[in-house]
């Protein structure tokens, strides 16, 4: 087993999920969402667990659809390798017909960091992992953009963009935000209003591989695979704008 091996797996399996629920989309229709819904995370999950199981069979595993004794079973915090899986980020913007802002996550944290991950965005038509990690982007200057949430993007990220001279961009899923950090369709995402591993690793491997900034607001390191799978806030953009948006965070806080 190889480093490249895992990449390689990460954004096959994220792929292959990603293709799935494109079928259950057509196959449901979308006029009742919670069905939708449902059908998704489910699919997806029983895909993914199955799939690590065999092709990973001494590897544990976190996923956001697993059971609460699951998620609480003391081997997977000694485990050397942990898969980290969200079957489906976003599962509002699965549920709405057109929405593209939504994603597979998978990654690998191994030895205390993470080492592979891969981010499909399905409805978008690509995936983005560390394998081939997104060419690094470079920031011009002048006012930039910060991705927020859609339905519930904290006060204090509306403040911080007055404070740096930034747009707020609504976007669905944690995933496509970072994402869109690394295609270009934003410069930074922030994030205070709580989430779990499962909805950040995997785009923060492919964001790291890529050279963006990925860390906690008060500029910590994001750490994973934790007894408390909580990991409440986040800072992820592209490197030259990270210590002003920090000295922000910082002056909002004080």
């Amino acid at each position: 087993m190889t480093i490249r091996d895992d990449h390689s797996l990460a954004a096959d399996l994220a792929t292959e999920a990603g293709e799935r629920l494109l079928g259950i989309r057509e196959r449901v229709g979308f006029d009742d969402s919670s069905a939708l819904r449902a059908e998704g995370d489910r699919a997806s999950h029983v895909f993914l667990m199955e799939a690590l199981a065999r092709l990973r069979p001494s590897d544990s595993v976190l996923s956001e659809e697993a059971t609460r004794e699951e998620r609480l079973d003391p081997r997977r915090l000694s485990a050397s390798r942990v898969w980290i899986v969200d079957p489906l980020d976003g599962t509002r913007e699965f549920s709405e017909e057109g929405r593209p802002d939504w994603a597979v996550h998978v990654a690998l944290w191994e030895g205390g960091r993470l080492t592979a991950g891969a981010v499909a965005l399905p409805a978008q038509g690509r995936t983005l992992t560390t394998a081939e990690p997104p060419e690094p982007r470079s920031f011009d200057g002048g006012r930039f953009r910060i991705a927020v949430s859609r339905t519930r993007p904290p006060e204090f990220v509306r403040k911080l963009a007055f404070l740096v001279g930034a747009d707020l961009v609504p976007i669905g899923s944690a995933g496509a935000k970072i994402s869109a950090v690394l295609t270009g369709e934003v410069e930074a995402y922030v994030h205070a209003g709580g989430q779990y591993e499962w909805d950040s690793a995997a785009p923060v491997a492919v964001a790291q591989a890529a050279g963006a900034h990925a860390s906690r607001i008060d500029g910590s390191e994001l750490t994973y695979n934790q007894a408390d799978p909580s990991l409440p806030d986040i800072l992820v953009s592209l490197p030259e704008l990270a210590t002003s948006l920090l000295n922000g965070i910082r002056d909002l806080h004080r």
